[in-house]
């Protein structure tokens, strides 16, 4: 009897434990421009406490596995993470050429690369009918072309706590914007990024001519794509150590940013 009812705790806890790490994947659609984009709303539904919600932009590859798995790991049970479609949802790069092409276009004209981020935060605001999101905490985060966009988000005026870069580009068509800032700027770099690591005193100039609250954050040994763990290539590799201090830092500013401590 004793044993028969240890099986039955132990397959109860099993049960509980399932729960608590189920994590939702629910598509979020809309058009703009004449353009449809499919992005992923991310979080766990096993809890139902409201917590905060993030546009989360991934690197120039897009919305695919690999960026929900890493929204995943970032949302647990702390965030509403909307993986955001950047490009429209034909295209979904699979190759370097094609991440090329697919984020040119918006590089090339920053105001639609505005644009696009700023109704990505609107349709999140949207599914706090129905997702667990605290919409008086609100925030965005990006790597590499996504910590691009992010930081045009904060540039936008956008009203954000927070923005978070990941080994993102730092150039920008118009310094000027930087005094949009509302929300807590960080950016975190490769101290040998080859990519963008020669804009960091242009970027940091712009900063000191806004009034945000910003850190930049040089992460040393660390080259491009540090917290990408399919990149292992030279100038472009994943690095653990630089990866989970990135995301410590992350979490300390963004809780930060939601509670108004310094």
């Amino acid at each position: 009897m004793r044993m028969a009812r240890l099986c039955c705790l132990l397959l109860l806890s099993g049960f509980a434990f399932a729960a608590q790490a189920k994590m939702v994947h629910k598509p979020v659609e809309w058009t703009e421009g004449g353009t449809k984009f499919h992005s992923v709303l991310v979080y766990d539904d096993a809890v139902a406490t409201k917590r905060p919600g993030l546009v989360m932009v991934p690197n120039w590859y897009g919305v695919n596995d690999g960026a929900l798995k890493k929204a995943d790991g970032i949302a647990g049970k702390d965030y509403v993470i909307l993986v955001t479609d950047m490009y429209g949802e034909t295209v979904r790069p699979t190759s370097d050429d094609q991440a090329m092409a697919a984020v040119k276009p918006l590089y090339g004209d920053r105001a639609l690369m505005r644009k696009r981020i700023d109704v990505a935060l609107e349709q999140l605001k949207a599914q706090g009918k129905d997702a667990p999101i605290d919409l008086t905490k609100l925030g965005a985060i990006g790597f590499c072309f996504g910590g691009s966009a992010v930081l045009d988000l904060a540039r936008s005026g956008a009203d954000v706590a927070a923005v978070v870069s990941f080994h993102g580009g730092l150039q920008t068509d118009d310094p000027s914007l930087a005094k949009q800032i509302k929300a807590r700027v960080l950016v975190m770099n490769g101290a040998d990024d080859k990519g963008t690591m020669p804009d960091a005193d242009k970027f940091m100039d712009e900063m000191r001519g806004s009034k945000a609250d910003w850190q930049f954050v040089v992460l040393g040994n660390a080259v491009h794509c540090f917290t990408e763990t399919d990149q292992h290539k030279p100038g472009c590799m994943y690095d653990e150590r630089a990866a989970q201090r990135s995301y410590r830092l992350m979490r300390d500013w963004l809780h930060g940013a939601f509670t108004g401590t310094p």
